[in-house]
């Protein structure tokens, strides 16, 4: 493979770092609501899903009756917050710039949340290609279902096998592997634990890295190795 057709960014946790603030949230109103969670146990067992999917693992595995009006209260508190904290991951601006082939987002997150986000971190005016939220897809299936990857790859006539997609989450990449894709895992947000690398490559990605700076080396390599193999 010259070059790949598509690179995918999922964005919260890996373009800003959203995931221990939304973490951070929703412990606090679960725990409120009888399920007492840590923000990091939070974060390590449900990063990429919605709140709502994360409710209704919750309630499988507790039996515990969680209101549906906590995912209202869940979005409106999760967006105060990511206004006032949400910060760029360290390097991505640059790792951005480095990438010359097409780019787009894929996010279980709605479209204005992603948009504000990007826009408060000044990733916005960088990021050419469009943003793909999963939950406003004419399916509504949400990561780790595959469609927000099949629905971007379709827009951009991107033969899935040459696409690469950058994921912080195992649901996340089961998606993307779903949809027959490329994964490169990323740790480095505030949200990362010990052995998260271990667990992405487990989940199927190729390769983890922790910085930004190393994408375009990686990308290359990998092109290489696909090429040779």
């Amino acid at each position: 493979m010259d070059k790949p057709d598509l690179i995918i960014f999922d964005c919260d946790g890996v373009l800003v770092d959203s995931e221990i603030i939304a973490a951070r949230v929703e412990a606090e109103l679960l725990t409120e609501a009888g399920f007492e969670i840590s923000a990091e146990e939070l974060a390590q067992t449900y990063a990429g899903l919605t709140f709502k999917d994360i409710l209704l693992r919750i309630e499988e595995i507790s039996g515990l009756p969680l209101q549906a009006t906590l995912i209202d209260k869940a979005e409106a508190a999760v967006d105060r917050r990511l206004r006032q904290d949400v910060r760029a991951v360290n390097g991505v601006r640059e790792a951005i710039m480095q990438v010359p082939w097409p780019c787009c987002i894929c996010s279980n997150s709605p479209s204005d949340r992603i948009r504000a986000m990007l826009e408060k971190t000044g990733i916005l005016p960088l990021f050419k290609g469009p943003v793909f939220s999963a939950p406003e897809l004419p399916t509504g299936r949400t990561k780790p279902a595959p469609d927000v990857f099949q629905y971007a790859a379709k827009e951009f006539g991107a033969d899935p096998a040459r696409t690469f997609v950058i994921e912080d989450s195992v649901h996340g990449i089961a998606g993307a592997r779903a949809a027959g894709m490329r994964v490169i895992g990323f740790t480095g947000g505030a949200h990362s634990y010990p052995g998260h690398a271990d667990v992405l490559m487990e989940a199927g990605a190729e390769t983890v890295i922790r910085r930004w700076a190393d994408l375009k080396g990686v990308l290359d390599a990998l092109l290489h190795w696909s090429e040779e193999a």
